[in-house]
């Protein structure tokens, strides 16, 4: 058994968080997309009020919070004056909580295309008058994917040029690793 493989003769690497597939984010919008637009092809007229507005303020509330994080977490990874150091627990949060925002964006956005694709095609009142909602709703839930993204990326830590010519058993020799 080598080294690289666990007891169980799985990869090690292979439960690694890495970065969030775009690929991903398009098969969930549109898999939501098909389903809010069956779903409201089916039940518009029967049970649906109009749309509201709430998640449509959540959504961008939240896309705005991941961008201020987003903002100030680069500057403190950075370290960039008159920051505080970052804690790296925190870090570590910022990157679960960016990919499930990307992931729940990307599913709201793909409802709202659905959605908002489908009150496009109606000529009644009810559509018309949801259509603001429905394409708020859409523009919002691109806002928190893209936000979210953004948090992700900025929890990277840089690259230092002086770690690219280390090999990993320099660490041990450097001043206060232990």
């Amino acid at each position: 058994m080598t080294p690289a493989q666990s007891p169980r003769g799985g990869d090690p690497d292979r439960f690694r968080m890495g970065p969030t597939r775009i690929s991903t984010l398009v098969v969930a919008a549109l898999a939501a997309a098909a389903l809010a637009w069956l779903l409201v092809s089916g039940f518009y007229y029967e049970a649906a009020p109009s749309m509201p507005w709430l998640p449509v303020v959540t959504l961008a509330g939240l896309a705005l919070i991941e961008a201020y994080a987003a903002i100030n977490t680069r500057g403190r990874i950075e370290r960039k004056p008159g920051r505080d150091p970052v804690n790296p627990l925190l870090v570590a949060r910022f990157v679960v909580l960016a990919k499930a925002s990307a992931l729940a964006g990307a599913i709201f956005l793909g409802f709202y295309a659905g959605v908002t694709g489908w009150l496009f095609l109606e000529d009644t009142n009810a559509a018309v008058e949801d259509r603001p909602a429905a394409g708020a709703g859409l523009l919002a839930a691109l806002a928190l994917v893209a936000a979210a993204l953004w948090l992700e990326r900025s929890c990277r830590v840089p690259e230092q040029e002086d770690d690219e010519d280390r090999t990993p058993g320099d660490r041990e020799n450097r001043p206060g690793y232990r």
